[in-house]
């Protein structure tokens, strides 16, 4: 068996430069029935077809690969995944901050990079933000091909944009170390249920559903770091926006500093946040409509919608965590909702006196986003079409 595998190997890897790729991965996955659970999911994920034989041919014996080197020449530089954005002098200069953004629907890959943009013109800060892609080297929301992880090594934040991710062991110990080190984290929407990757045995505890043997990590990433993982929707989506309502008893936390009439337009959370230092910041009021005027939902109580907490890891140092159940693409022209993630960001990087509530919010260059679906990200669009000031968020190609 290793011999046909390693014969289909260096066959893959020639076919591949005579531009037959393809019609081999389809042999591949046909003729390797006993591989298809590792690798259809890569597959579907938009990785590319040398992906597709890491995953198919090189796992064996508990995912110790059998061959090295020259399999991954040709894999892609981790700065084709990411774009920097830093500029002038301001209270954030000398400070780096971290967006990973890959979730499904909610067109977190334009939300991120709209705040980063932010933070960095305005404020000084260094920001560089992480896509993941597809074979092509296009924006792929919500899959797992995702490089450059390597910059949180210096990071003093990290803001995340991300839902059922599975990374690459490198990657996801550029995650761990961070976290270990109790690296400030901000945590978007479906980031309560960033991983999904029970199939991995050396990261399974952080996958939304784990209740191994780990006892800290019941529920995973999100319960652990943020408070919180996958429990459901709350109201009907798409059909639903949400009130902002400041918790009284937090209403004058540095977060929620010039925070006025807040709204957003996905769907609420069933959340029931816990952790130390636990303080709900705001609870959302289902609205039945989509409109921040709509008439509120009088079947629906208000739940927590952003609050903020201490985690720490077992072993590693405690660390600063905002969340927020809302966060898409649309939801992010709300000046309350802009407002208070720009505050978080200072928050979590121990910034609270930096912190005005007539600070600048303004979008840098043009913010067209695009409305949260599944289907509907805007396609062929490089993370290198993104760079500067001016170029549109998102291109339309």
């Amino acid at each position: 068996m290793l011999e046909l595998l390693i014969y289909r190997y260096s066959f893959f890897r020639n076919s591949i430069r005579n531009g037959i790729g393809p019609l081999v991965v389809v042999f591949m996955l046909v003729s390797c029935g006993n591989y298809d659970s590792k690798v259809n999911p890569v597959l579907a994920q938009g990785n590319s077809e040398r992906s597709v034989a890491k995953a198919g041919i090189l796992e064996l014996d508990n995912a110790r690969p059998i061959m090295d080197g020259e399999a991954f020449k040709n894999e892609r530089s981790p700065d084709e995944y990411r774009v920097t954005y830093n500029d002038l002098e301001g209270p954030g200069k000398g400070r780096h901050i971290v967006f990973i953004a890959t979730d499904h629907e909610y067109r977190g890959e334009e939300t991120l990079p709209a705040l980063a943009r932010i933070l960095a013109k305005r404020y000084g800060f260094s920001c560089t933000v992480i896509w993941a892609l597809d074979q092509n080297g296009h924006i792929f929301p919500g899959g797992s091909d995702l490089k450059g992880l390597e910059v949180l090594e210096e990071a003093d934040l990290m803001v995340m944009f991300m839902r059922f991710a599975n990374f690459e062991d490198g990657q996801m110990q550029y995650i761990d170390d961070y976290l270990q080190r109790g690296g400030a984290v901000i945590g978007l929407r479906t980031t309560t249920h960033a991983f999904k990757n029970a199939d991995n045995p050396n990261w399974k505890h952080y996958d939304y559903r784990y209740d191994g043997d780990k006892e800290a990590w019941q529920g995973g990433f999100g319960e652990l770091v943020l408070g919180e993982t996958w429990v459901g929707h709350y109201g009907k989506n798409h059909q639903q926006a949400s009130k902002f309502i400041l918790e009284e008893n937090n209403r004058e936390h540095p977060i929620m500093r010039g925070v006025h009439n807040a709204w957003a337009q996905c769907g609420g959370y069933n959340a029931y946040p816990q952790g130390k230092d636990l303080k709900i910041l705001a609870r959302g009021r289902v609205l039945n409509g989509m409109t921040p005027d709509a008439e509120p939902d009088p079947d629906k109580e208000e739940l927590p919608v952003a609050w903020v907490r201490t985690y720490q890891l077992e072993s590693g140092k405690p660390g600063r965590a905002f969340t927020t159940t809302h966060g898409a693409s649309e939801d992010i022209l709300s000046e309350g909702f802009r407002r208070m993630l720009i505050n978080a960001c200072f928050w979590g990087l121990g910034m609270e006196e930096d912190i005005k509530g007539d600070n600048p919010i303004d979008f840098v260059g043009a913010y067209e986003p695009t409305t949260f679906n599944f289907e509907g990200y805007q396609k062929n669009v490089k993370p290198s079409d993104l760079k500067g000031w001016e170029s549109v968020i998102m291109p339309r190609k």
